[in-house]
């Protein structure tokens, strides 16, 4: 398959906001694809090699990338630097400075898909001594082959910046349509991406096999389920009449969630990002395989720092430290011991876990381990009374947790993978004010600062997340809360998802002086939730041509490395947390 039929869905994919459009093109390009490369043709399309959690990325600098077009054009690094700063993007410098290339050199080919993805893989697995020479050269044999149309998305792929806007449930419609002929069949291919978190494994098991090869897909170790996420509710009033009115209540711990899998050949944890963090945490490892009963599992918990001395909790931002340490893991575990919560269980000797009740879940999990000073099961009491859950909540925030956690005990409690719904509710101790004192949101634009703030940004354009389209709609412009050392690490902290124009997946009124890729994730606090003529999240679900804002925004100091871009506090979200202040206004 030639990779210029490919560039040219890309082509038509970019130059869409339309969804629908965007899938049926998707749709187009899947049929015309060989079942043999279906898997690589996906990843492609969704910037990447492999599923997220194998953890390989093409890792190319910018400057590596530079050099490489200088080599492929003929012009000098600094002719190539220099038109970067006035594009602003390195894909369009490629197709510009190759399409004044006077002739094609006689070795050049005709790239295939299968070469595009071969070289990027070697380019990705190539690491050690003379790693950065072998990168380059194998970059500067594509731009060599490459037409000025494929290099621009060739460069934009090695620098991990695609940026196509197609979200994968959209790619999960697309691949319905083409190998099933209805796209209502999504739902049943989302549930084999939830299971598995690969895409390109579900491309690869529909092309082939059509539905039936996907309902046999099943649980594995090693390979991460996509977590189940939670519905926020401020009134345990309101939570209990969500649930029927009874709950499992459980602490909702101040740390980093975790899915541990052990098998006699797997030990790994992976991240609510899906991110393997097994080196990061041996210690982890080593209590789980103690305590454990079954030979092979898949929990769920979470992971708090503690005092070595008191074994009182430590704040988030102690355990963060852990996170990304490839060395003197050593003395971090001496350091910052953490004691891990369990509160799931997905699988068991051979039984998937998912799909039984939560208390069946719980069940199977107190059998499955024995307890120890570092390991142990969530805090839990199951009640029907409002009083309790107040008593539990006091308690909890005075052994140092968020808020709490309130499960469903009904028979059709499963547990739902990569969905959110009010099967879990969170109840934090913020949600005791006016506005549900934080909110995770996503950095979508920046605007620079003055003054004090000169070459850094004085404020950040912030947005939530809409499920339904995909779209991540802007909610407040937050410029307070920063420390002068968030100021000043901010520009290296955004550079990478740098854009030179919006996003198709944000949906902004303001225009920002510098735009960003959705990636990086705040905590943010404010004092109440208006209706704003210029901010997008739910407009026009209470007023025409109005959305919802935050008022008086500021960050907390935390960065939510643990959570995705669509992990995000969502539109829906907000909108609850505005309804909910109606109320209290009302009474």
């Amino acid at each position: 398959m030639k990779y210029s039929l490919m560039v040219d869905a890309y082509e038509k994919i970019e130059a869409t906001t339309k969804r629908l459009e965007m899938r049926d093109l998707l749709a187009n390009l899947f049929q015309k694809t060989p079942k043999n490369i279906i898997s690589e043709v996906t990843y492609l399309t969704q910037g990447k090699l492999y599923p997220d959690y194998m953890g390989i990325e093409i890792g190319l600098a910018e400057k590596l990338i530079v050099r490489a077009l200088s080599l492929s054009s003929g012009k000098t690094e600094k002719t190539v630097d220099n038109a970067f700063r006035k594009k602003g993007d390195l894909g369009e410098v490629a197709a510009t400075l190759l399409g004044k290339k006077t002739q094609q050199t006689l070795m050049s080919r005709t790239l295939s898909v299968s070469d595009v993805y071969k070289i990027f893989d070697k380019i990705a697995q190539s690491t050690g001594s003379g790693s950065i020479d072998v990168k380059l050269r194998f970059l500067s044999s594509l731009m060599n082959d490459a037409s000025p149309i494929e290099a621009k998305y060739i460069i934009r792929m090695a620098l991990g910046k695609l940026r196509l806007g197609v979200a994968d449930m959209t790619i999960l419609e697309a691949l319905a349509s083409a190998f099933t002929g209805d796209v209502n069949n999504k739902d049943r291919l989302e549930r084999a991406y939830n299971i598995s978190s690969d895409l390109g494994l579900v491309a690869k098991l529909v092309a082939t096999s059509g539905i039936e090869g996907i309902t046999e897909l099943n649980v594995e170790v090693g390979r991460p389920i996509r977590p189940m996420l939670a519905e926020r509710l401020s009134d345990p009033t309101e939570i209990l009449e969500k649930l029927n009115g009874k709950a499992a209540v459980e602490y909702k711990y101040d740390g980093l969630r975790m899915q541990v899998h052990i098998s006699p050949k797997i030990s790994s944890i992976f991240s609510r990002r899906l991110e393997n963090i097994t080196e990061q945490f041996p210690d982890v490892i080593k209590y789980v395989k103690k305590s454990m009963k079954p030979k092979e599992a898949i929990f769920e918990g979470e992971c708090v720092a503690i005092d070595a001395i008191t074994t009182d909790f430590l704040p988030f931002q102690m355990i963060s430290q852990r996170r990304g340490r490839k060395h003197e893991i050593k003395d971090m575990v001496e350091q910052i011991p953490v004691k891990l919560f369990l509160f799931d269980l997905l699988y068991s000797n051979g039984i998937e876990c998912t799909q039984m009740s939560y208390q069946n879940r719980r069940k199977i999990l107190t059998e499955a381990i024995k307890p120890n000073d570092w390991i142990s099961l969530s805090e839990q009491i199951i009640t029907t009374n409002t009083e309790e859950i107040e008593k539990f909540m006091n308690r909890a925030v005075s052994d140092g947790c968020e808020g709490l956690i309130l499960k469903s005990t009904d028979p059709n409690s499963t547990y739902r993978a990569g969905a959110r719904g009010w099967v879990w509710i969170k109840y934090k101790r913020a949600y005791k004010s006016e506005l549900a004192d934080t909110v995770d949101l996503v950095v979508v634009g920046g605007f620079y600062g003055r003054g004090k703030r000169g070459g850094s940004y004085g404020a950040l354009l912030l947005a939530a997340y809409n499920k339904v389209n995909g779209k991540f709609q802007t909610v407040c412009k937050c410029g307070s809360g920063f420390t002068d050392n968030d100021l000043k690490e901010l520009p290296s902290k955004l550079e990478s998802s740098t854009l030179s124009q919006r996003s198709s997946q944000v949906d902004s009124k303001i225009s920002a002086d510098v735009w960003f890729n959705p990636y990086l994730v705040l905590e943010v606090s404010g004092d109440e939730i208006t209706l704003s003529p210029v901010h997008t999240a739910c407009e026009n679900e209470l007023r025409k041509n109005s959305g919802l804002a935050i008022r008086f925004p500021r960050f907390t100091g935390r960065y939510r490395l643990d959570k995705s871009p669509e992990d995000a506090s969502t539109t829906k979200e907000i909108l609850g947390m505005y309804n909910n202040q109606l109320k209290k206004i009302s009474i």
